[in-house]
């Protein structure tokens, strides 16, 4: 038996080749082109930053590619690894529990705080006054809400093949094939369920293999997307919709500080640790606007602060779909909005009639194009005092507001994981304290 000798001394690596740092300093040159070379919706023929889009659209497609087989390959094992199904059950009712109680809070605060803050009042808004471009994505997305009944959604959960979940990259049809598989491997005799158990191992390992190839280009992904962002929509044109962004972000800081910082505090961890231990995803989905470009980086980040495979398989997957916080918080504060906004008095009622609805409306929200549109419109349909038209007002700044409500998702996945873990015993506050201390380096 070999005895391991002393270990070397960590080196230091560049700040420069430190893959956070990359990303945050490929943001902001990408909001610095964007501001240097404008699209000039007048001759879009000339040269603008817009046309970087590509870059972003690449590399977000290239995380994607990846997701399906990756939350296969994690669910699988997860569920299928566990030799008590019966704290299978347990740990599936304890979160689903969770994301209900977490998301509800988070539908209230956005709700209380769009009224104190009032930020649609005399904006007296006029449908006439928008482009035909904003009209038309509203329209498209009033579409897209009337479509999705609750049978619809209900169906559209089952994929047209086994296969075809991965095809598409639906999030809950991936769900419910690696769920069926899991539990059809725990049905085998314990050899074989052992055998194909190592196999999915082993094709996990190089997913994530993958995965680390792909995001090293995220730095590039950041600044196509960010310059396209900021070139498109241009930051001066925002002026009157900022009250309703900094109002929203600082709901949504509220949130993560106060709300998700106290469930943090109450399992035994530090939310501002936490939020250390996970910078390089923050950044990333900061630089996307989309959360599942970190979602296997905090399959693995989860794992790394001791929570069990089988947790992590099925809270993080589970988290995308059933537990968006940041999606909840915009859709009532955008929703009460353009209620202000239209001088479209709601009374206690309507709003908590609102808040019922988003509630059952977002939770399907990661299976559907333009989500944000869709599950806002679904929400308003059910007061027609609100004029759907409206929804063109806020078209111009969704794409600033997303990288935050993908961020409030992101952390409220990643402290629903914790939180699960404590409750099952698999890891204590020290453990926590311990694997959330900063790196030392030599």
């Amino acid at each position: 038996m070999n005895v391991p000798g002393p270990a070397a001394p960590a080196v230091p690596t560049p700040w420069w080749r430190v893959l956070y740092i990359q990303v945050l300093l490929a943001v902001a040159l990408g909001i610095l082109v964007g501001v240097l070379f404008p699209l000039d919706k007048a001759a879009p023929n000339l040269w603008s930053a817009a046309k970087l889009e590509p870059l972003g659209k690449a590399f977000i497609a290239l995380v994607k590619m990846m997701i399906g087989p990756i939350i296969f390959c994690t669910i699988v094992h997860g569920i299928a690894s566990m030799s008590d199904m019966k704290k299978l059950g347990r740990v599936g009712v304890k979160t689903l529990l969770y994301f209900e109680v977490v998301s509800t809070v988070a539908l209230v605060v956005g709700l209380v705080v769009v009224n104190w803050l009032q930020p649609g009042a005399g904006f007296n808004f006029d449908p006439t006054a928008l482009n035909t471009a904003d009209s038309a994505k509203a329209k498209n997305a009033v579409q897209g809400a009337e479509s999705q009944t609750m049978s619809a959604f209900l169906l559209n959960i089952i994929p047209a093949t086994l296969f075809s979940a991965f095809v598409t990259g639906d999030l809950l049809q991936v769900l419910l094939v690696s769920t069926l598989t899991a539990f059809a491997i725990t049905t085998l005799p314990n050899h074989h369920r052992l055998a194909v158990l190592g196999v999915i191992e082993r094709a996990s390992e190089i997913l994530f293999g993958i995965m680390r190839i792909v995001v090293q280009f995220a730095p590039v992904g950041a600044f196509g997307a960010m310059a396209f962002t900021v070139s498109s929509y241009g930051i001066g044109s925002l002026e009157k919709l900022l009250k309703l962004m900094a109002g929203f972000y600082a709901t949504a800081g509220v949130f993560v500080f106060v709300v998700l910082g106290g469930i943090a505090a109450l399992c035994g961890f530090s939310i501002f640790r936490f939020l250390v231990f996970i910078k390089e995803e923050l950044l990333l989905v900061l630089g996307t606007s989309s959360s599942e470009t970190a979602l296997p980086g905090m399959i693995q980040k989860m794992r790394r602060l001791g929570c069990s495979n089988s947790t992590v398989g099925l809270v993080i997957p589970t988290g995308y779909s059933f537990n968006l916080d940041g999606t909840n918080i915009y859709m009532t504060m955008a929703a009460i909005f353009l209620a202000q906004a239209t001088n479209t008095p709601l009374d206690l009622r309507e709003q908590i009639t609102l808040l019922l609805v988003a509630m059952v409306s977002s939770k399907g929200a990661s299976g559907v194009a333009g989500a944000g549109f869709v599950t806002l419109a679904a929400t308003l349909a059910v007061v027609p005092k609100v004029p759907i038209a409206s929804l063109a007002l806020l078209v111009g700044i969704d794409r600033f507001m997303s990288e935050c409500r993908a961020i409030t998702n992101l952390i409220g996945n990643g402290v629903a994981t914790v939180v699960i873990s404590r409750w099952e015993g698999e890891v204590t506050p020290e453990t926590l304290r311990k694997n959330l201390a900063p790196e030392e380096t030599a």
